[in-house]
């Protein structure tokens, strides 16, 4: 769920609680190693990995209005191995969105994950609907998919590189006139704190530049347990936590 995960122009997400979501995600800093993943996705579409379990991201987004909505707090939670949830809150205008994901595949290098986004029940938004496959190996990371959003269907690429557990380079894009493509990094400032900014270039006028930047702070509320049923340690966490 983007970055993140794409936004309808008013459902991306009043200004009373913008200084607050700031203070709050400064006061709370621990996001994901290099291979983070999340219904945030890169930085338009989302990925096919999914949250630790019982990993809780906060993220404060700003973009640009005419990606979304400018200012929107992100909470996204893991809730087993291979389901999550994610609440959207929008300022301007006032808003939620609800969004999921599903691991159908969850063993790496290959993924597999359905789920939608973009619900918004108070602005009687639809969910739109997502299928997704990711190619994952230490560096790089493919992701192809679709998305049906409205009355049409929509394809979905991305690919990241990995440097190292600090930096990534990404691409995605995001088919229809509506949409962009989008090219940014993500540092992981610690292990559970991350900042990701990007460029937007409109589908339907590739010189209308847009940006992007999205504050990621990771609370381990509680930990899932490997295949072989102990809890993961914090060095295991990190290594498998990139999945």
């Amino acid at each position: 769920m983007a970055k993140n995960s794409k936004q309808i122009a008013p459902f991306r997400y009043n200004r009373i609680s913008f200084v607050a979501a700031i203070a709050l995600l400064l006061t709370s800093l621990e996001n994901i190693p290099s291979s983070f993943a999340t219904t945030k996705g890169l930085s338009q579409i989302v990925t096919p990995d999914l949250q630790e379990e019982g990993d809780l991201s906060l993220s404060l987004q700003i973009q640009d209005k005419r990606i979304a909505n400018p200012y929107e707090l992100q909470a996204e939670l893991g809730l087993t191995k291979w389901a999550e949830v994610a609440v959207f809150r929008g300022f301007q205008p006032d808003e939620w969105i609800l969004g999921t994901e599903i691991g159908l595949l969850t063993k790496e290098p290959y993924l597999l994950s359905v789920g939608f986004v973009n619900w918004s029940p108070h602005l009687g938004v639809d969910p739109q609907p997502y299928i997704e496959a990711g190619y994952y190996t230490e560096h790089h990371k493919v992701i192809v998919g679709a998305i049906h959003a409205g009355y049409k269907n929509e394809a979905i690429l991305g690919y990241a590189y990995d440097f190292n557990k600090t930096w990534r380079v990404q691409v995605d894009f995001q088919s229809g006139s509506e949409n962009s493509s989008t090219i940014g990094f993500t540092c992981n400032v610690t292990p559970d704190f991350q900042f990701n900014p990007a460029i937007y270039f409109s589908n339907d006028d590739p010189r209308r530049l847009m940006g992007y930047i999205v504050f990621t702070y990771t609370f381990h509320l509680w930990h899932g347990k490997n295949e072989d049923g102990a809890a993961p340690t914090k060095q295991a966490e990190h290594v498998a936590g990139g999945k």
